[in-house]
């Protein structure tokens, strides 16, 4: 296995740029800014408060993401004090949080990374079940349904595509290009979607396909919808789904591996795939796809499930090691062995479905952001999905870095030391 490449931007290391989590009065840093250390190292966390008159602290402490926390109230004397002062000989997270008055901080770390695993096992069939589903999708012709978008940009195509799927629905979505694009000249980029139904964030957009057609010299992009909606109908309708057919689709409901939801989405990412490689102008070689939360997930699955798929960019993926909760710790979202089904039904029927599982067989560069303190998709569900693979990784750790950036004031560091060097890396491979 190679060893994870955590992927900070040096500048900011030399120069002593320090970036301890900070309330608006709260200051709470680390013997080690990166929040990664190894097994064994001391660990060293404190907090000061500045400008913010209070005479007691209170300090939670989660270990693995687990309920069992430390929780105490301690006085503050009016200068920094150690909250913890420690080591740990294995691997393993570490969510700090701090609340003086009405003001709040949180920080987060791991140790030894490269050591985290999945809580549950790679079925021995795991392979044959994937290449019988494969199969059977790619037996059915391929049937599209395109719409041109019109007055869009000059230049460019764009249309609302759906294509059959076995899957219950069809994969739909914008497919947008370069007009003049030459045969065998461009990169495909697979665009995905966060967790939802009805918000906005949860449908595909003309836009969001033009943004990345557009980019290095072309590339062939589809912004795929994660459950196969129409696309672009009025509010309404996304409203009823998510009240009726899509209600809580990601909960386990104790199905056979047939009816699990992710199943259907993961045979759409399949079947887009498919057709985009099938487009006479991608070059052979560059497939990138990319997404945030349940994107991120999806992403990585696609890598697992393709192994025409040479780069992905996943933002605190979801779906990763589900079965971290049978270790008493956290599973990725939506971690649906905390439901009350049976035990021994779930793993008969999850682990096929779980990243963490799907990324063994991935060829791709990963390119992943990990919030340290995210307790939605938990760092060490996403290190243990990370881990499967012995390609290259290029991991962005973020000490600071919730679910998504609650502590607004990190907001341009940020910026500049992971968003930045993340979009320069897809600038560049699509080039």
């Amino acid at each position: 296995m190679k060893p994870i490449i955590s992927f900070i931007l040096l500048l900011y290391l030399v120069s002593g740029f320090c970036t301890p989590a900070t309330g608006q009065s709260i200051i709470i840093d680390q013997s080690n800014e990166s929040g990664i250390y190894k097994k064994g190292e001391n660990i060293r966390i404190s907090v000061l408060l500045q400008d913010l008159p209070a005479d007691s602290l209170r300090v939670r402490i989660f270990k693995n993401y687990s309920d069992k926390t430390a929780d105490k109230k301690i006085k503050y004397s009016g200068q920094k004090e150690v909250l913890f002062d420690g080591a740990f000989n294995e691997a393993t997270s570490l969510i700090i949080e701090v609340r003086a008055n009405e003001e709040f901080a949180s920080l987060g770390l791991v140790v030894d990374p490269g050591h985290f695993v999945p809580g549950t096992k790679r079925p021995g069939d795991f392979d044959r079940y994937w290449k019988k589903e494969k199969k059977a999708l790619r037996a059915l012709p391929m049937e599209v349904k395109s719409v041109p978008v019109n007055d869009l940009e000059e230049g460019f195509w764009c249309a609302d595509t759906e294509i059959n799927c076995t899957g219950p629905r069809p994969a739909r979505g914008y497919f947008a290009k370069p007009v003049a694009a030459q045969p065998k000249s461009l990169p495909i980029v697979l665009y995905l979607h966060a967790a939802g139904v009805n918000g906005s964030w949860c449908l595909s957009k003309p836009e969001n396909a033009l943004r990345y057609a557009r980019m290095g010299k072309g590339a062939l992009c589809f912004d795929l919808n994660a459950h196969g909606m129409l696309n672009g109908q009025p509010q309404a309708y996304y409203d009823d789904l998510n009240t009726g057919a899509l209600n809580n689709y990601s909960v386990y409901q104790g199905e056979n591996r047939e009816e699990v939801y992710f199943r259907g989405m993961y045979l759409r990412l399949i079947r887009t795939l498919d057709f985009l490689t099938s487009q006479p102008e991608w070059d052979g070689k560059r497939i990138l796809v990319m997404g945030e939360s349940q994107g991120g997930g999806q992403a990585l699955a696609a890598a697992g499930l393709d192994p025409r798929v040479s780069a992905v960019v996943a933002t605190v993926p979801a779906m990763c090691d589900w079965g971290a909760t049978l270790k008493g710790w956290k599973g990725g979202w939506p971690n649906p062995y905390a439901s009350p089904h049976s035990l021994e039904e779930m793993l008969r029927i999850l682990p096929y479905f779980d990243v963490a599982h799907l990324l063994k067989k991935s060829k791709a560069t990963l390119v992943t952001e990990i919030g340290f303190i995210d307790t939605t998709c938990p760092s060490a569900s996403i290190y243990a999905a990370l881990n499967q693979t012995g390609r290259k990784k290029i991991i962005s750790g973020v000490p600071y870095r919730a679910h998504g950036l609650t502590q607004k004031r990190f907001n341009d560091i940020w910026d500049k030391t992971i968003r930045k060097p993340k979009m320069d890396f897809i600038e560049e491979y699509l080039k």
